[in-house]
Formats: structure tokens, C-alpha cells, sequence
């Protein structure tokens, strides 16, 4: 299982993955992209002023639950003032978060991982300065909150997940859900040293 690192000379933030685990990465990521995109989707042809100016986002919350969770209301208490808000930020908020998985979807490609995972045995190895492994970690946690959503993951229910048969694919979508959290915290811990 892989973990980051920070290299002692050049202060990068190191990883090696399998071929598998970059794969695997590189799907979760491009999922949340697809995601993210496909429900804000628009033919935008106007003027690039006019387009960055433009607050016209949506108003209500996402009926997706990962969205749903991902943008959460800000006023839950003031409808007004929760489609205000969401108006003037969720479209930003979702081209960061899917520019952030990109971002790692694009660095295991250039690091060497193919567009079809054939080759059994390729490691691919990672390395990020400061604030691509931010970039990272932002992403990371986006994951995380989709996974969760999608499994109905809660506070608590460890024993539940646990008590699983190993060939439930619930059990194995929970084990990835454990894994991306394995490699977010060995990323913040790496950042902080």
C-alpha cells in the first residue's frame, strides 16, 4: 500500500503506486470530473467578460447526494439567502474541484501511467511540490465525501462495514473508501513535516 513521503533534499511530496492503485486513482478522479461537469454543463459561447461575470448559477441544492454533500447549503435557515449564495459560488466551487482532480489524473499520466493499464508490475512514482500535494489533498477529500455518499458511510458505523463478507462489493467499495482516506492522511502528515 502506498503512502507519501517528503523527500529530505528537494522537499517534494513522494509516492510510488502500482499501476492498479494509479488506475484506480486515476478513475475515482475522472468519475468526480465527469460528475462535476456533466451536471453543470452549458453551451457557453458568449463573450469570456461576459461569461466570468455572469452570477446566473443555480439556486436550488443538488438533487444528487454527492453533490448534494459536496456543495452543502450554506443557509440552511434562509432560503433566500442559501440561492443567493449558491448562485455566486457553486459554479466556481465545482470548476476548482474538478480542476483538482484533473490535476491528479494528469500528473500519474505524466508520471508514466498509460491510458490502458496493461502491464502487471508498473509502479508509478509521484512527485508533487507544496502546492500540487494541497492540489492533491483537496481532491482527496472530494473523494472521500463522494464514496461516502454513494456507500452512506456515518459517523460510528465502523462495526457495520466490518462486519461485511469480504466478497460483498460493499465491503470491497468501503475498503477503497478506507484506502483514499489511508493516503490523505499520510499526505497531510507528509505535508506537515
Amino acid at each position: 500500500m502506498s503512502a507519501f513521503t517528503r523527500h529530505r533534499r528537494s522537499g517534494r511530496v513522494i509516492a510510488t503506486f502500482t499501476g492498479f492503485e494509479a488506475d484506480l486513482l486515476r478513475s475515482l478522479t475522472g468519475q468526480l470530473v465527469e460528475l462535476l461537469r456533466n451536471e453543470a454543463a452549458t453551451v457557453d459561447d458568449r463573450d469570456p467578460f461576459e461569461a466570468l461575470m455572469d452570477f446566473s448559477g443555480p439556486t436550488a441544492a443538488p438533487e444528487d447526494p454527492v453533490l448534494a454533500r459536496l456543495f452543502p447549503t450554506a443557509y440552511p435557515d434562509d432560503e433566500e439567502a442559501a440561492a443567493e449564495f449558491r448562485r455566486f459560488t457553486e459554479g466556481s466551487l465545482r470548476d476548482g474541484k474538478a480542476r483538482a482532480a484533473s490535476t491528479v489524473i494528469d500528473t500519474l499520466e505524466d508520471a508514466g501511467l498509460p491510458p490502458l493499464l496493461e502491464e502487471e508490475g508498473l509502479m508509478i512514482d509521484v512527485e508533487l511540490e507544496e502546492p500540487e500535494a494541497l492540489t492533491w489533498l483537496r481532491s482527496f477529500a472530494d473523494v472521500r465525501l463522494a464514496l461516502a455518499s454513494r456507500l452512506g458511510v456515518e459517523e460510528g458505523d465502523e462495526d457495520y462495514w466490518y462486519a461485511l463478507p469480504d466478497d460483498d462489493p460493499r465491503a470491497q467499495a468501503h475498503d477503497i473508501y478506507e484506502w483514499v482516506a489511508y493516503l490523505q492522511e499520510t499526505l497531510v502528515h507528509a505535508l506537515s513535516t
